[in-house]
């Protein structure tokens, strides 16, 4: 079923930039955040739980020390303190651990009886296929692909800071691998892989971003996988040391989900996708009895919060795409032009439409200064008709009235050209529009001149 779920996932990849409608960066975001809450939620549950054991004065304190010394290093430390301040909190909680007399002797025999060098063994290996599990498994595999969409529109944006939109090229080899390396693991009868978000929370957490460090991080897991006395170590971290190591990764998970849905103007449509989305994954971690007393066909869908929540989301995404394309009409007398009612005009319908704030802002320029260049030298006749039409990935205004069309010319007047004639000024306004619009049109027919000003969003 893992190798299942791998070969699904890689071939979503080549799909992605068409299936951008349905994957929306909103539902990348709240998978991410969705898999905070999730680990948050367990976390809490090993220390609080009904079923956990009761927590000792001596549990609260190491937790509090644990997590307050890596809070304290990413906050004020600097250098290698603020770059390594989650390793130091996990070395000061297993530290204070001990002092507390909370490794047990018996823990402390696992490890001395751990072998020092594991090679890989095969004897495991068996395969089945379920077919009652191939409905969640695909939505896991959609998730899994949809957090790798998520968490690498993070590195990208943490890396560039001009970044506008995701570089679906880049996300598209990113997924593909995740879902090769899930693949090469079922077959090798292992979990399977995902891109870490935690790592990527702790990147802008310490503003460390090197691929070096991936290399060393890679070496690490290598040297876990073949010494089994390290993972011994890892294995018994006391309980107030695993729940606070964790918090202090959720937090980063979770801020970058709601940074990745935050990306958008978020209309009434994609707030009840995120915001029932997070109530349904909530409920699967809050309620676990939502399961044991499901249908036995839908126990698999609600018996995860990450699967449920997506399920959730893609559902309704789904269904409010009917109508999504939307049109909005401005006419404006030959008077100049109220900015106000312009601005007001651009800002309720990107609002409405759920639009990027930047696209939004390119979009009053252009609308203003096509506006007044119209005005001003084309000498219109009757009203100036604006059309501005949005579906999801584009944003178009289309400006048209009676009268000869503007000059966009591709290269800069000269200075010369400028200061010396209108004609060179009409063509310096006609650059800039042409320069902060994604694509410019102009066409003449009838006596009339439509301008076209796409963005691409």
């Amino acid at each position: 079923m893992t190798l299942f779920a791998g070969l699904l996932e890689m071939g979503l990849a080549p799909l992605l930039n068409r299936l951008r409608p349905i994957f929306p960066p909103e539902v990348s975001g709240l998978v991410i955040f969705v898999i905070g809450l999730s680990g948050g939620i367990a976390g809490l549950r090993a220390m609080l739980g009904e079923k956990a054991a009761p927590v000792s004065a001596e549990e609260w304190w190491i937790a509090g020390v644990t997590l307050g010394v890596m809070i304290a290093l990413n906050v004020w430390g600097k250098g290698m303190a603020r770059m390594l301040c989650a390793l130091i909190g996990l070395l000061i909680g297993y530290a204070a651990a001990g002092f507390a007399g909370l490794l047990a002797i018996g823990n402390i025999r696992a490890i001395a009886e751990a072998p020092w060098v594991g090679l890989p063994a095969f004897g495991h290996l068996s395969w089945s296929f379920e077919v009652s599990m191939v409905v969640p498994f695909a939505i896991a595999a959609v998730a899994a692909a949809m957090k790798a969409v998520g968490t690498i529109a993070v590195c990208q944006g943490m890396n560039d800071a001009d970044w506008v939109r995701p570089d679906m090229r880049s996300i598209t080899r990113g997924v593909l691998a995740d879902g090769a390396s899930t693949a090469l693991a079922g077959v090798a009868g292992a979990l399977g892989t995902n891109t870490s978000t935690p790592a990527v929370g702790l990147a802008a957490a310490t503003g460390v971003a090197s691929r070096k460090v991936a290399y060393a991080a890679g070496a690490i897991f290598l040297l876990l996988g073949l010494f089994p006395k390290l993972t011994a170590l890892l294995a018994v971290m006391p309980r107030p040391v695993v729940v606070a190591s964790l918090l202090f990764a959720v937090t980063f998970i979770m801020i970058n989900g709601l940074q990745v849905m935050s990306s958008r103007m978020l209309d009434a449509r994609r707030t009840l996708v995120v915001g029932l989305a997070i109530v349904a994954g909530t409920a699967v971690e809050v309620f676990p009895t939502l399961s044991a007393t499901a249908p036995d066909a839908a126990r698999p869908l609600i018996g995860s919060s990450l699967v449920f929540s997506t399920l959730i989301a893609l559902l309704l995404n789904f269904v409010f795409r009917i109508g999504v394309k939307q049109t909005a009409i401005f006419r404006v007398d030959n008077v100049p032009v109220d900015p106000e009612k312009l601005e007001q005009f651009m800002e309720t319908n990107g609002a409405t439409w759920g639009a990027r704030r930047d696209v939004i802002d390119r979009a009053k320029f252009n609308l203003a200064q096509s506006l007044e260049v119209i005005r001003d030298s084309c000498e219109p006749q009757g009203p100036v008709e604006v059309a501005a039409t949005f579906d999801e990935f584009n944003l178009d205004l289309r400006v048209s009235y009676a009268g000869p069309p503007i000059e966009l010319p591709d290269k800069r007047p000269t200075n010369e050209e400028i200061m010396e004639s209108e004609e060179g000024q009409r063509k310096l306004a006609g650059f800039m529009l042409r320069r902060y619009a994604d694509r410019v049109a102009a066409s003449y027919r009838n006596g009339r001149s439509t301008l076209l000003f796409h963005f691409d969003h």
